[in-house]
Parts: structure tokens; sequence; C-alpha cells
């Protein structure tokens, strides 16, 4: 291998690594992140904002709580608990919504909220 190659190689490795590629990393949790139950877990539709807390496993300090696909503000509470700020917006109709943590990468089970 010549001298060229082989500096390539040993940078293509650090920048790898720098940026976290091939670990399980994912901010403080362990495995993948799994949802388990909501707090609380349906509402009124036109009721006001809420927070949501999500319980569950292997949550790490940049979890997201995703509703129906969005993205809303998120705080982590704990490997197994984080919370998120529920718009009344988005329980203005009744419905079931979908709701999902996002943490290291990784994306959790969905588990449904009920707006009746």
């Amino acid at each position: 291998m010549s001298r060229v190659s082989l500096c390539f190689v040993v940078t293509l490795a650090l920048v790898l690594a720098g940026c976290g590629y091939g670990s399980n990393y994912n901010g403080g949790g362990t495995g993948s992140p799994a949802v388990t139950s909501l707090t609380p877990n349906m509402a009124t539709a036109g009721d006001p904002d809420f927070t949501l807390t999500v319980n569950g496993s292997a949550f790490g300090t940049d979890s997201v709580v995703y509703w129906n696909g969005t993205a809303l503000p998120s705080s982590y509470s704990t490997t197994s608990k984080v919370t998120a700020t529920v718009p009344a917006t988005d329980i203005a109709t009744a419905g079931m919504i979908p709701v999902y943590v996002r943490s290291g990468g990784k994306i959790s089970n969905s588990v449904m909220f009920t707006v009746q």
C-alpha cells in the first residue's frame, strides 16, 4: 500500500470515527428506544396545549417525540422518560395519533394516542 493510500485510509477512519459512524451511541440510552406507554394517553378534541410524557426505555439525551410524524418540542428526563408539548392545534379533531421517539438515530415503536 502506498504512503498516500495509507494516509487516505487512516484519515477516512478518523473522520468516520469522529462522526460516530458504526457506533451505538444514542445520547445516553442503550439499545433501541422503545415506548411502553403515554401519559396521558387520550384527550378531548378542542382541549388546550398539554405536556405528554412518553414512558419507555433506551431514551438518550437527544430524544425527540414525534406526533403523527412531526417532531414536537421535547425534553429528556431519564432513559425511561421523555416529555413533549402537544399544541392544541394537534388535538383539534378526533382520531388516533401515532407517537414514537427518535433517539440516537433509531426510531422506537409507535403507540397510539386517542383524541376523542
